[in-house]
């Protein structure tokens, strides 16, 4: 098993794609968010929170990419649309989980 320096010098230029696609993300939110007029004032916390949100969303993202197989760009393009959706990405995420697990709970068991 690689160390984790070996793993952070041989991925260098992944972490920081990831990365950098995520706080742009985050920033265009909080952005959206001001002109919109849902931040009366600006917050150094509130823009903290929005890009650890959607830092945690591009890793997984990149990651779910990754083990499905998709091509580099469309993993950027889909790391960039679901780090600027923020909360809003984990919500309609969790929708949809919410109506599907039943119906495949019931499909491969038989019971909810």
């Amino acid at each position: 098993m690689e160390t984790l320096a070996a793993f952070f010098s041989k991925h260098f230029f992944i972490i920081v794609w990831v990365t950098t696609l995520s706080v742009f993300g985050a920033v265009t939110n909080y952005i959206r968010k001001a002109r919109a007029g849902k931040i009366e004032r600006f917050s150094i916390s509130e823009l903290i929170g929005d890009i650890t949100i959607s830092f945690f969303l591009g890793v997984v993202t990149f990651l779910i990419c990754k083990g499905a197989g998709v091509d580099d760009y469309i993993t950027a393009g889909i790391i960039g649309l679901v780090s600027h959706m923020g909360t809003r990405g984990i919500v309609i995420v969790e929708d949809a989980l919410s109506q599907i697990m039943p119906k495949l709970i019931t499909k491969f068991f038989g019971t909810k």
